[in-house]
């Protein structure tokens, strides 16, 4: 919305510096991150009234969770609040990417948050049926990953390009929307699970978040995405504004999340963010190395799937428990313990992908 005070400018005054994406992308992320310390006591205290007993805790989970009863949750309000706040006042807003993401942000928040009232209503952890949850989170994807191929330069339509190798790209025809479909469905669900622990899934989020920013930021560029040999697309850099914004709502959000916890993201929160991290990747064209730089999160998805499958086959567990933190939680491994070290995982990882952008 601010971009348009350029409109204003004689190429030399303050209204100048609206044209810069670096600009608007500091004022995106000091917008969210002041509206995260200005609403988060007064929506924990709403929340804590209106849900009571707070979320629901599991009775066969880590017995050091039950004294986390009565924590009330949908904090991802806060996050969601504070980076579409900040995304529509500081961005490009005739920018079709930007209002994709947004629209999976917001699409997945409504699911999330259908899924935490469900829980806190009714006081069970089943929340929504999780085959509508996942028809209308794959419905979300369609949309999404359609319009996204439709943005793109024709060169890059339907393509899928792979980090290192410069001038690589297959031609995926029509399975590139399920497979755009599954980037997005699987990020927000590996981020869902990973949300377990006070401030684990926020702080990865971010590093995530801020990574593609970058990224997009770069291939952007027509003359940096020639010079480091990425695909070139056009708009994205307003990503970065999206991502500032999310870094800085989620700095407000982990002020109140960090253990102990006041307040959790829960499902609308968790699968917001991970949809929009999908969604990131589908629209710069980096849809392998959201693997690498949401590597975390792929683990923790991994265990899920592998216990789950193992135990069908065999009847025994790989894992004391799934996700993988509740594994370490049942070795003995104190909860800040776990959070720090995944999240110097999740910054290694980080590093690795945007490395990929120089080694081609």
């Amino acid at each position: 919305m601010l971009y348009w005070l350029t409109a204003l400018s004689d190429g030399g005054d303050l209204f100048n510096l609206f044209r810069y994406v670096t600009f608007r992308a500091g004022g995106a992320f000091m917008t969210a991150l002041i509206f995260g310390f200005l609403f988060g006591r007064p929506l924990i205290a709403v929340l804590r009234r209106k849900q009571g007993k707070g979320q629901p805790i599991r009775d066969d989970g880590p017995q050091g969770h039950l004294s986390k009863a009565g924590t009330p949750t949908m904090g991802g309000l806060l996050i969601v609040g504070a980076l579409v706040t900040a995304t529509l006042l500081w961005a490009r807003l005739d920018n079709p990417f930007v209002w994709l993401v947004l629209f999976v942000t917001v699409a997945y928040a409504v699911i999330g948050f259908a899924d935490d009232y469900a829980k806190v209503s009714k006081q069970n952890t089943k929340g929504v049926p999780g085959r509508l949850r996942m028809a209308l989170g794959i419905l979300i994807g369609v949309v999404a990953a359609y319009w996204a191929a439709q943005s793109h330069p024709a060169e890059l339509q339907n393509q899928l390009a792979f980090p290192v190798f410069k001038n690589m790209l297959l031609n995926l025809g029509w399975f590139y929307i399920p497979f755009g479909v599954c980037v997005i469905v699987g990020a927000a669900n590996a981020v869902n699970l990973t949300d377990g622990l006070d401030g684990l899934a926020i702080m990865p989020v971010m590093i995530a978040a801020s990574t593609l920013g970058i990224i997009a930021y770069v291939v952007g560029r027509f003359d940096w995405a020639e010079d480091l040999g990425v695909h070139y697309v056009s708009g994205s850099g307003e990503i970065l504004i999206f991502t500032a914004a999310l870094f800085g709502g989620g700095l407000g959000f982990l002020w109140y999340n960090a253990p102990p916890a006041a307040v959790f993201m829960g499902d609308t929160g968790s699968l917001a963010l991970g949809g929009a991290l999908g969604a990131i990747a589908v629209v710069t064209k980096h849809e392998l190395v959201l693997a690498v730089v949401g590597g975390l999160f792929v683990v923790e998805a991994m265990s899920v799937i592998i216990q789950v499958l193992y135990f069908k086959r065999t009847g025994r567990r790989v894992f004391l428990m799934a996700p993988i933190h509740h594994h370490y939680e049942k070795k003995g491994w104190a909860e800040p313990t776990i959070v720090i070290r995944f999240w110097i995982i999740s910054l290694i990882l980080a590093m690795i992908g945007l490395a990929t952008l120089k080694v081609r």
